[in-house]
């Protein structure tokens, strides 16, 4: 008798997540997730973000997969990518953005706090901070340029996904270079979970 197994799953996920999707996968257990990524730099072009979305969605149909699940919450695309997912018959991370659904959408959004001036600090920021933030924007050719780019933050709160010394110390140097205020909050990775577990189980 055949055992009845769930159908392959295709997560397509921004880069920026990739570690914590499979690192979810692996705490869930399942093995019928496949991870593609788009690219980590789409962060600092959201308007790439729904057609490279779009046509991945359209190559894993391609590749056979009828079950999608989007690894993105909305992410500065306007609303864009939604166009994308209704297109498709497919789900996303529900959220703003990852700040947003790592610290739990309902958290973050009953918040006592607008979070206008927080600089946002992630695993993945604090890992490659100097190699997505600093060389990217120019700062570590123009200095200066960091009154430009966060003169409005006035603190930098690191969401941390894991409990890594390592990655506390770098998201620490990350926000003195900036000027900011440190303040860390362990988040682990939300409500990831819980939309990765309903998306494959």
């Amino acid at each position: 008798m055949l055992e009845n197994r769930p159908e392959k799953l295709r997560v397509i996920a921004c880069g920026m997540i990739a570690r914590e999707v499979l690192a979810v996968n692996q705490q869930l257990g399942f093995e019928h997730v496949d991870l593609k990524c788009l690219p980590a730099a789409y962060h600092h072009f959201p308007e790439r973000i729904a057609p490279a979305m779009d046509a991945a969605i359209l190559e894993a149909r391609a590749e056979g997969y009828q079950h999608i699940f989007v690894g993105y919450a909305d992410c500065g695309t306007g609303g864009e990518l939604d166009k994308i997912c209704e297109k498709h018959n497919v789900e996303r991370i529900a959220g703003p953005h990852c700040f947003s659904f790592y610290m739990g959408n309902q958290q973050f959004e009953a918040a006592d706090d607008d979070f206008l001036t927080t600089f946002f600090i992630t695993d993945f920021l604090a890992r490659h901070f100097d190699t997505f933030m600093k060389r990217p924007l120019g700062l570590d050719r123009h200095p200066e340029l960091r009154e430009m780019y966060f003169a409005n933050y006035t603190r930098a709160l690191y969401l941390a996904q894991t409990d890594d010394s390592e990655l506390d110390e770098k998201a620490r140097e990350a926000a003195t270079f900036l000027g900011l205020e440190y303040e860390r909050q362990f988040t682990g990775f939300g409500d990831l979970v819980p939309a990765i577990n309903k998306a494959a189980g």
